[in-house]
């Protein structure tokens, strides 16, 4: 795995991104949301391990202490940064796979049509507003209750603030500041719902049955609103289902973006790695 930062163009400036990319095969964009690159940085070692795939998991500029220009101030100029990030690298075919507002991130990336965008996975993905299902004030919740309304078995996932390393919180403290700034604190853009039957790209909506965070409502919103979009309905987890069920999750993004793929090289649906 290497970690790299890069500086991408974008029409409101220049932006930082620092990413990870790590193994061979098809490219996938992996988006996390308001728990930082943390919460993803197992699934996508798993996904590059297991598959033919080439991972690319960048830290959403602000969070994890990397810096955001002021001027990237709402989920559509992170769409833009992450599509600027696909230009730098030179991607073709790739899916995008987003977590939480990392997945309203992918719906804008998928509206915007970048012809380097094979396909979409939304996991849990917040955006919508009220009017599909009221979503839990999580800016207003203390720390036990994020954890209560984010997991399926919560116990299994619980962390003592108090031992935390002092930059640990710092960077939490730093990840919910920028969420607040560029997700708002509904976490959601009421033209959205309305703007999503012009995305034209596969989508696949993975939902956890038990998130408390985002209700299940907002993902029948999302398959019912994107043209042939497919639901995904996982039973056993909540709103991050990359760290409750991680083998389920890379089986099911892997068979719908080899599906979807351009190019298709003696792969079919399997592993081309053992697990």
């Amino acid at each position: 795995m290497i970690t790299t930062t890069t500086t991408v163009h974008t029409a409101f400036g220049d932006v930082p991104v620092t990413y990870t990319d790590q193994g061979e095969g098809h490219p996938f964009l992996l988006l996390h949301g308001g728990a930082g690159s943390q919460s993803v940085r197992a699934f996508a070692e798993l996904l590059a391990t297991t598959r033919h795939a080439r991972v690319i998991s960048p830290t959403n500029p602000g969070f994890d202490g990397t810096p955001r220009p002021t001027e990237l101030a709402t989920i559509t100029d992170l769409a833009a940064t992450h599509l600027a990030l696909l230009d730098v690298l030179d991607l073709h075919d790739v899916t995008i796979v987003g977590n939480s507002i990392g997945g309203w991130t992918a719906a804008e990336m998928a509206l915007a049509a970048s012809p380097r965008v094979s396909s979409v996975v939304l996991v849990d993905a917040v955006g919508l507003t009220n009017e599909v299902g009221p979503m839990r004030d999580f800016f207003s919740l203390a720390w036990h209750e994020v954890e209560n309304y984010s997991y399926y078995e919560p116990d299994h996932f619980r962390i003592d603030l108090d031992t935390l390393p002092a930059a640990a919180t710092q960077n939490m403290a730093g990840n919910r500041a920028t969420m607040l700034a560029v997700a708002g604190r509904a976490m959601g853009d009421p033209t959205l719902l309305a703007r999503l039957p012009q995305i034209a790209v596969p989508v696949l909506v993975i939902w956890g049955a038990a998130d408390g965070i985002v209700p299940l409502s907002h993902g029948r919103a999302y398959s019912t609103a994107i043209p042939d979009a497919e639901l995904d309905i996982i039973d056993t987890a909540g709103h991050l289902p990359q760290l409750e069920t991680p083998e389920r999750l890379v089986h099911d993004v892997w068979q719908f973006a080899d599906q979807h793929a351009a190019s298709r090289p003696d792969r079919g649906g399997e592993p081309s790695r053992a697990i």
